[in-house]
């Protein structure tokens, strides 16, 4: 037998809070710039780089809050990230700090 899940607003609410403080102050990070990945360590005062990758950038990516430049190339060097329109949405509304 196949399930099948249908997308709805209460299922991308239940996603949205599930999205960490971390997550959360990386998308504030971005508002409205796209920065590579030492410019955004830089900005969340981070210096563990494996930390950076698994508590912010790759749960942001796996949510669509934000996207890479170059998505073909992950690895590169001039890779860059910015916010999705899903992860502007979400910005607004976060409280204000």
């Amino acid at each position: 037998m196949v399930t099948v899940y249908k997308k709805t607003e209460q299922v991308t609410e239940q996603v949205t809070e599930q999205v960490t403080e971390q997550v959360e102050r990386l998308l504030s990070s971005l508002q409205g710039e796209t920065l590579s990945g030492s410019e955004l360590m830089r900005k969340l005062g981070l210096s563990h780089r494996p930390t950076f990758l698994y508590s912010y950038i790759r749960p942001a990516i796996h949510y669509r809050l934000i996207e890479m430049t170059i998505p073909e190339k992950p690895r590169s060097g001039l890779q860059r990230y910015r916010l999705t329109d899903k992860g502007k949405k979400h910005i607004r509304k976060l409280p204000e700090k």
